[in-house]
Protein backbone atom coordinates (compact mmCIF):
# COMPACT_ATOMS: atom_id res chain seq x y z
CA UNK A 1 0.00 0.00 0.00
CA UNK A 2 0.98 3.32 -1.05
CA UNK A 3 1.54 6.16 1.80
CA UNK A 4 0.33 10.02 1.32
CA UNK A 5 4.32 10.88 1.28
CA UNK A 6 4.29 8.71 -2.07
CA UNK A 7 1.14 9.86 -3.52
CA UNK A 8 1.87 13.48 -2.89
CA UNK A 9 5.45 12.92 -4.81
CA UNK A 10 3.87 11.99 -8.10
CA UNK A 11 2.40 15.37 -8.46
CA UNK A 12 4.20 17.56 -11.20
CA UNK A 13 5.04 20.88 -10.76
CA UNK A 14 4.63 22.28 -14.14
CA UNK A 15 3.44 21.35 -17.64
CA UNK A 16 7.09 20.27 -18.46
CA UNK A 17 6.82 17.60 -16.16
CA UNK A 18 6.51 14.01 -16.81
CA UNK A 19 3.74 12.09 -15.59
CA UNK A 20 4.44 8.99 -13.87
CA UNK A 21 1.32 7.13 -15.38
CA UNK A 22 2.43 3.35 -14.16
CA UNK A 23 3.29 4.76 -10.72
CA UNK A 24 -0.19 6.23 -10.38
CA UNK A 25 -2.21 3.18 -11.04
CA UNK A 26 0.02 1.39 -8.65
CA UNK A 27 -0.99 3.75 -6.15
CA UNK A 28 -4.65 4.22 -6.81
CA UNK A 29 -5.68 0.29 -7.95
CA UNK A 30 -8.84 1.34 -8.51
CA UNK A 31 -7.61 3.10 -11.45
CA UNK A 32 -7.29 -0.19 -13.51
CA UNK A 33 -10.73 -0.64 -14.15
CA UNK A 34 -10.75 3.12 -15.65
CA UNK A 35 -9.14 1.06 -18.67
CA UNK A 36 -11.85 -1.10 -19.41
CA UNK A 37 -14.47 1.38 -18.48
CA UNK A 38 -16.74 2.66 -20.84
CA UNK A 39 -17.77 6.06 -21.56
CA UNK A 40 -21.02 7.79 -24.00
CA UNK A 41 -19.53 8.46 -27.10
CA UNK A 42 -21.39 11.59 -27.50
CA UNK A 43 -19.74 12.92 -24.48
CA UNK A 44 -16.30 11.38 -24.46
CA UNK A 45 -15.38 10.64 -28.48
CA UNK A 46 -12.05 9.72 -26.96
CA UNK A 47 -12.85 6.45 -25.26
CA UNK A 48 -12.61 4.67 -21.99
CA UNK A 49 -12.02 6.90 -18.62
CA UNK A 50 -8.44 6.13 -17.96
CA UNK A 51 -7.84 7.79 -21.65
CA UNK A 52 -9.87 10.65 -20.78
CA UNK A 53 -8.75 11.27 -17.25
CA UNK A 54 -5.03 11.21 -18.37
CA UNK A 55 -6.19 14.21 -21.29
CA UNK A 56 -7.85 16.05 -17.80
CA UNK A 57 -4.47 15.64 -16.13
CA UNK A 58 -2.48 16.75 -19.10
CA UNK A 59 -4.94 20.01 -19.84
CA UNK A 60 -4.62 20.95 -15.82
CA UNK A 61 -0.87 20.52 -16.18
CA UNK A 62 -0.92 23.22 -19.72
CA UNK A 63 -3.22 25.51 -17.91
CA UNK A 64 -1.05 28.27 -16.80
CA UNK A 65 -2.64 28.95 -13.06
CA UNK A 66 -1.36 25.54 -12.47
CA UNK A 67 2.59 26.53 -12.20
CA UNK A 68 1.40 29.06 -9.81
CA UNK A 69 -0.10 27.24 -7.12
CA UNK A 70 1.21 26.49 -3.71
CA UNK A 71 2.98 22.67 -3.67
CA UNK A 72 0.04 21.79 -1.41
CA UNK A 73 -2.93 23.18 -3.67
CA UNK A 74 -1.02 21.63 -6.73
CA UNK A 75 -1.29 18.00 -4.56
CA UNK A 76 -5.23 19.06 -4.23
CA UNK A 77 -5.76 19.99 -7.78
CA UNK A 78 -3.78 17.41 -8.86
CA UNK A 79 -5.03 14.01 -7.31
CA UNK A 80 -8.66 15.56 -8.00
CA UNK A 81 -8.17 15.33 -11.46
CA UNK A 82 -6.40 11.75 -11.61
CA UNK A 83 -9.26 10.54 -9.49
CA UNK A 84 -12.59 12.97 -10.25
CA UNK A 85 -14.13 9.60 -12.18
CA UNK A 86 -12.49 6.97 -10.05
CA UNK A 87 -16.09 5.70 -9.28
CA UNK A 88 -17.48 5.52 -12.95
CA UNK A 89 -16.20 1.89 -13.09
CA UNK A 90 -18.34 1.52 -10.37
CA UNK A 91 -21.41 3.20 -11.33
CA UNK A 92 -22.07 2.52 -14.94
CA UNK A 93 -25.51 1.97 -16.74
CA UNK A 94 -26.23 0.97 -19.92
CA UNK A 95 -29.77 1.38 -21.09
CA UNK A 96 -32.14 -0.17 -23.66
CA UNK A 97 -31.09 1.96 -26.58
CA UNK A 98 -27.10 1.23 -25.53
CA UNK A 99 -26.44 4.82 -23.89
CA UNK A 100 -24.13 4.84 -20.89
CA UNK A 101 -24.07 6.84 -18.20
CA UNK A 102 -22.48 6.51 -15.02
CA UNK A 103 -25.36 8.54 -12.10
CA UNK A 104 -23.69 9.52 -9.19
CA UNK A 105 -20.38 8.95 -10.13
CA UNK A 106 -19.31 12.10 -8.03
CA UNK A 107 -20.13 11.85 -5.21
CA UNK A 108 -19.47 7.93 -5.37
CA UNK A 109 -15.42 9.03 -6.26
CA UNK A 110 -15.12 11.75 -3.42
CA UNK A 111 -15.93 8.52 -0.78
CA UNK A 112 -13.85 6.21 -2.84
CA UNK A 113 -11.04 8.62 -2.89
CA UNK A 114 -11.51 9.34 0.77
CA UNK A 115 -11.45 5.72 1.88
CA UNK A 116 -7.67 5.34 -0.83
CA UNK A 117 -5.93 8.69 0.80
CA UNK A 118 -7.51 7.45 4.38
CA UNK A 119 -5.39 4.26 4.14
CA UNK A 120 -2.59 6.08 3.00
CA UNK A 121 -2.69 8.45 6.04
CA UNK A 122 -3.26 12.07 4.32
CA UNK A 123 -3.67 14.95 6.44
CA UNK A 124 -6.83 14.77 7.12
CA UNK A 125 -8.11 18.54 5.55
CA UNK A 126 -6.59 18.15 2.55
CA UNK A 127 -7.84 14.82 2.23
CA UNK A 128 -10.75 16.80 2.47
CA UNK A 129 -10.57 19.49 -0.17
CA UNK A 130 -9.71 16.43 -2.79
CA UNK A 131 -12.66 14.46 -2.07
CA UNK A 132 -14.81 17.88 -1.95
CA UNK A 133 -13.71 18.95 -5.35
CA UNK A 134 -14.35 15.39 -6.90
CA UNK A 135 -17.57 15.74 -5.37
CA UNK A 136 -18.75 18.69 -7.34
CA UNK A 137 -16.04 18.66 -9.82
CA UNK A 138 -18.87 19.06 -12.51
CA UNK A 139 -20.81 21.89 -11.38
CA UNK A 140 -19.55 24.56 -13.01
CA UNK A 141 -20.42 23.08 -15.87
CA UNK A 142 -24.29 23.93 -15.59
CA UNK A 143 -24.53 26.31 -12.59
CA UNK A 144 -25.63 28.70 -15.71
CA UNK A 145 -26.20 26.29 -18.78
CA UNK A 146 -29.74 25.61 -15.89
CA UNK A 147 -30.39 24.61 -12.18
CA UNK A 148 -30.73 20.85 -11.68
CA UNK A 149 -32.13 21.70 -8.23
CA UNK A 150 -33.84 24.88 -8.58
CA UNK A 151 -30.77 27.21 -7.19
CA UNK A 152 -29.46 30.43 -8.34
CA UNK A 153 -26.26 30.55 -9.67
CA UNK A 154 -25.27 33.44 -6.86
CA UNK A 155 -26.58 30.29 -4.21
CA UNK A 156 -24.41 27.62 -5.62
CA UNK A 157 -21.53 30.03 -5.97
CA UNK A 158 -21.94 31.00 -2.21
CA UNK A 159 -22.94 26.92 -0.98
CA UNK A 160 -19.70 25.71 -3.07
CA UNK A 161 -16.94 28.24 -1.88
CA UNK A 162 -17.96 27.14 2.12
CA UNK A 163 -17.08 23.36 0.24
CA UNK A 164 -13.90 23.95 -1.88
CA UNK A 165 -11.62 26.46 -2.86
CA UNK A 166 -13.35 27.97 -6.04
CA UNK A 167 -10.06 28.77 -7.80
CA UNK A 168 -9.12 25.61 -7.92
CA UNK A 169 -12.71 23.88 -9.22
CA UNK A 170 -12.38 26.28 -11.68
CA UNK A 171 -8.78 24.58 -12.82
CA UNK A 172 -10.32 21.15 -12.22
CA UNK A 173 -13.55 21.86 -14.26
CA UNK A 174 -11.76 23.84 -17.33
CA UNK A 175 -9.38 20.45 -17.36
CA UNK A 176 -12.19 18.04 -17.17
CA UNK A 177 -14.07 19.62 -20.49
CA UNK A 178 -11.09 20.04 -22.50
CA UNK A 179 -10.12 16.67 -21.63
CA UNK A 180 -12.29 15.07 -23.66
CA UNK A 181 -13.72 15.10 -27.51
CA UNK A 182 -17.33 16.26 -27.15
CA UNK A 183 -19.63 18.79 -28.92
CA UNK A 184 -20.28 22.22 -27.27
CA UNK A 185 -16.94 22.71 -25.36
CA UNK A 186 -16.94 26.54 -26.05
CA UNK A 187 -19.99 27.19 -24.26
CA UNK A 188 -19.09 24.93 -20.96
CA UNK A 189 -15.98 26.95 -20.98
CA UNK A 190 -18.10 30.21 -20.88
CA UNK A 191 -20.03 28.71 -17.80
CA UNK A 192 -17.22 27.98 -16.30
CA UNK A 193 -15.89 31.58 -16.56
CA UNK A 194 -18.62 33.50 -15.40
CA UNK A 195 -18.70 31.20 -12.46
CA UNK A 196 -15.59 32.45 -11.77
CA UNK A 197 -16.83 36.16 -12.30
CA UNK A 198 -19.28 35.47 -10.34
CA UNK A 199 -17.52 34.32 -7.42
CA UNK A 200 -14.66 37.16 -7.85
CA UNK A 201 -18.20 39.54 -7.77
CA UNK A 202 -18.93 37.89 -4.54
CA UNK A 203 -15.47 37.42 -3.10
CA UNK A 204 -15.00 34.37 -2.84
CA UNK A 205 -12.80 32.96 -5.26
CA UNK A 206 -10.03 31.60 -2.62
CA UNK A 207 -12.32 32.27 0.11
CA UNK A 208 -15.93 31.27 1.75
CA UNK A 209 -18.61 34.41 1.17
CA UNK A 210 -18.71 36.26 4.07
CA UNK A 211 -22.07 36.04 5.73
CA UNK A 212 -23.43 38.59 8.51
CA UNK A 213 -23.29 35.89 11.02
CA UNK A 214 -22.98 31.88 11.47
CA UNK A 215 -26.92 32.21 12.14
CA UNK A 216 -27.62 33.95 8.50
CA UNK A 217 -25.47 30.64 6.90
CA UNK A 218 -26.39 28.28 8.63
CA UNK A 219 -30.39 29.01 7.42
CA UNK A 220 -29.38 30.37 4.07
CA UNK A 221 -27.80 27.31 3.04
CA UNK A 222 -31.17 25.28 4.62
CA UNK A 223 -33.42 27.14 2.32
CA UNK A 224 -34.15 30.37 4.06
CA UNK A 225 -34.73 33.64 1.74
CA UNK A 226 -32.67 36.34 2.85
CA UNK A 227 -29.49 37.79 1.88
CA UNK A 228 -25.63 36.44 3.23
CA UNK A 229 -25.25 40.25 4.49
CA UNK A 230 -28.44 40.15 6.87
CA UNK A 231 -27.93 39.46 10.31
CA UNK A 232 -30.44 37.40 12.01
CA UNK A 233 -31.96 37.89 15.95
CA UNK A 234 -30.92 35.01 18.17
CA UNK A 235 -32.75 34.23 20.87
CA UNK A 236 -30.27 31.99 23.63
CA UNK A 237 -30.62 28.48 23.28
CA UNK A 238 -28.56 25.26 23.71
CA UNK A 239 -25.29 25.21 23.14
CA UNK A 240 -24.77 21.88 21.32
CA UNK A 241 -21.55 19.84 20.06
CA UNK A 242 -22.19 17.35 18.12
CA UNK A 243 -19.94 14.31 17.54
CA UNK A 244 -19.17 12.78 14.35
CA UNK A 245 -16.73 9.67 13.47
CA UNK A 246 -16.57 6.13 13.09
CA UNK A 247 -16.64 4.13 16.28
CA UNK A 248 -13.62 3.70 18.22
CA UNK A 249 -12.66 6.86 16.73
CA UNK A 250 -12.07 8.75 20.24
CA UNK A 251 -15.09 10.73 20.69
CA UNK A 252 -15.69 9.61 24.13
CA UNK A 253 -11.99 10.50 24.94
CA UNK A 254 -12.12 14.06 23.39
CA UNK A 255 -15.44 14.89 25.10
CA UNK A 256 -14.13 13.76 28.43
CA UNK A 257 -10.79 16.24 27.85
CA UNK A 258 -12.70 18.59 26.50
CA UNK A 259 -16.51 19.00 27.91
CA UNK A 260 -16.14 17.30 31.27
CA UNK A 261 -18.71 18.79 33.03
CA UNK A 262 -21.63 18.80 29.97
CA UNK A 263 -24.17 16.34 29.71
CA UNK A 264 -24.04 13.34 27.41
CA UNK A 265 -26.33 12.13 24.77
CA UNK A 266 -25.22 8.88 23.32
CA UNK A 267 -27.26 6.24 21.43
CA UNK A 268 -24.25 4.09 23.41
CA UNK A 269 -25.05 5.17 27.01
CA UNK A 270 -28.69 4.49 25.76
CA UNK A 271 -28.70 0.88 24.22
CA UNK A 272 -26.65 0.16 27.73
CA UNK A 273 -29.55 1.70 29.64
CA UNK A 274 -32.07 -0.64 27.86
CA UNK A 275 -29.70 -3.67 27.85
CA UNK A 276 -29.32 -3.66 23.79
CA UNK A 277 -26.24 -5.01 22.33
CA UNK A 278 -25.33 -3.14 19.30
CA UNK A 279 -27.43 -3.13 16.04
CA UNK A 280 -31.06 -4.41 18.37
CA UNK A 281 -33.38 -2.43 18.42
CA UNK A 282 -31.86 0.61 17.39
CA UNK A 283 -35.28 2.86 17.15
CA UNK A 284 -35.88 2.18 21.04
CA UNK A 285 -32.29 3.26 21.73
CA UNK A 286 -32.35 6.36 19.24
CA UNK A 287 -35.61 7.45 20.92
CA UNK A 288 -34.43 7.52 23.94
CA UNK A 289 -31.98 9.67 23.19
CA UNK A 290 -33.72 12.19 21.44
CA UNK A 291 -36.11 12.40 24.64
CA UNK A 292 -33.05 13.41 26.44
CA UNK A 293 -31.69 15.80 23.63
CA UNK A 294 -35.26 17.51 23.63
CA UNK A 295 -34.97 17.82 27.62
CA UNK A 296 -32.29 20.04 27.27
CA UNK A 297 -32.83 21.79 24.52
CA UNK A 298 -36.15 23.00 26.00
CA UNK A 299 -34.54 23.74 29.08
CA UNK A 300 -31.88 26.32 26.69
CA UNK A 301 -28.83 23.79 28.45
CA UNK A 302 -25.62 23.03 27.04
CA UNK A 303 -24.49 19.39 25.66
CA UNK A 304 -22.80 17.02 23.64
CA UNK A 305 -24.83 14.74 21.31
CA UNK A 306 -22.18 11.90 21.04
CA UNK A 307 -22.84 9.17 18.01
CA UNK A 308 -21.49 8.06 15.18
CA UNK A 309 -23.58 10.36 12.66
CA UNK A 310 -21.34 9.13 9.92
CA UNK A 311 -24.16 9.87 6.93
CA UNK A 312 -24.93 13.33 6.35
CA UNK A 313 -28.55 12.20 6.21
CA UNK A 314 -28.32 10.94 10.00
CA UNK A 315 -26.56 14.05 11.14
CA UNK A 316 -28.69 15.91 9.72
CA UNK A 317 -31.85 14.69 11.93
CA UNK A 318 -29.96 14.99 15.02
CA UNK A 319 -28.99 18.99 13.72
CA UNK A 320 -32.19 20.36 12.36
CA UNK A 321 -34.11 19.09 15.82
CA UNK A 322 -31.27 21.37 17.51
CA UNK A 323 -31.97 23.98 15.02
CA UNK A 324 -35.54 23.62 15.93
CA UNK A 325 -35.10 24.70 19.01
CA UNK A 326 -32.95 27.74 18.01
CA UNK A 327 -29.59 26.15 19.50
CA UNK A 328 -26.16 26.56 17.96
CA UNK A 329 -24.38 23.87 16.95
CA UNK A 330 -20.84 23.15 16.81
CA UNK A 331 -19.72 20.06 14.50
CA UNK A 332 -16.60 18.07 15.60
CA UNK A 333 -15.51 15.12 13.48
CA UNK A 334 -13.17 12.88 14.59
CA UNK A 335 -10.73 10.07 13.18
CA UNK A 336 -8.33 7.45 13.53
CA UNK A 337 -6.03 5.48 11.33
CA UNK A 338 -7.31 2.52 9.98
CA UNK A 339 -4.87 0.36 12.22
CA UNK A 340 -5.32 2.69 15.14
CA UNK A 341 -9.05 2.69 15.10
CA UNK A 342 -9.27 -1.75 14.53
CA UNK A 343 -7.16 -2.17 17.48
CA UNK A 344 -9.21 0.16 19.86
CA UNK A 345 -12.55 -1.88 18.56
CA UNK A 346 -10.61 -5.01 19.71
CA UNK A 347 -9.40 -3.87 22.70
CA UNK A 348 -12.56 -2.20 23.99
CA UNK A 349 -15.98 -3.64 25.72
CA UNK A 350 -17.93 -3.53 22.41
CA UNK A 351 -20.52 -5.96 21.14
CA UNK A 352 -19.78 -4.37 17.72
CA UNK A 353 -17.12 -6.43 15.41
CA UNK A 354 -14.13 -5.24 13.51
CA UNK A 355 -15.26 -6.57 10.33
CA UNK A 356 -19.32 -5.01 11.32
CA UNK A 357 -17.23 -1.63 12.12
CA UNK A 358 -15.47 -1.64 8.29
CA UNK A 359 -18.72 -2.06 6.90
CA UNK A 360 -19.80 1.10 8.13
CA UNK A 361 -17.10 2.64 5.76
CA UNK A 362 -19.39 2.86 2.42
CA UNK A 363 -21.69 5.61 4.59
CA UNK A 364 -18.99 7.61 5.79
CA UNK A 365 -19.74 11.35 4.32
CA UNK A 366 -17.05 14.16 6.36
CA UNK A 367 -19.39 17.14 7.25
CA UNK A 368 -19.35 19.82 5.37
CA UNK A 369 -18.75 23.53 6.51
CA UNK A 370 -22.42 24.79 5.46
CA UNK A 371 -24.00 21.79 7.84
CA UNK A 372 -23.65 23.72 11.21
CA UNK A 373 -22.79 27.10 12.78
CA UNK A 374 -19.18 25.67 12.82
CA UNK A 375 -16.88 22.58 12.08
CA UNK A 376 -13.66 20.77 13.09
CA UNK A 377 -12.08 18.16 11.45
CA UNK A 378 -9.38 16.56 13.85
CA UNK A 379 -7.73 13.21 13.88
CA UNK A 380 -7.15 11.28 17.50
CA UNK A 381 -3.79 10.13 18.10
CA UNK A 382 -2.60 6.58 19.06
CA UNK A 383 -3.56 6.25 22.76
Amino acid sequence: MWSWKQMAALVPHAAGDDVDWAACLQAFPQLELARTTPQDPVFHAEGDVWTHTQMVVRELLEDGDYARLAPAERETVFLAALLHDVAKCSTTQVDDHGRISQPGHSRKGALDARLMLWEAGAPVAQREAICRLIAVHQMPFFAFADSRRGLSPEFIVRELSWQVDLHLLVLLARADIRGRICPDVGNVLVNIELLRELALEEGCLRTPRRFASAETAVRYFRGAELHPDYALHEEPGSQVVVMCGLPASGKNTWVAQHHPGLPVVSFDDARAELGLRHGQNEGAAAHLAVDKARALLRAGAPFVWNATHLSRQMRGKSVDLCLAYGARVQLVHLEAAKPVLLERNRNRDTTLSNAALLSMLHRWEVPLPTEAHGLQLLASERP
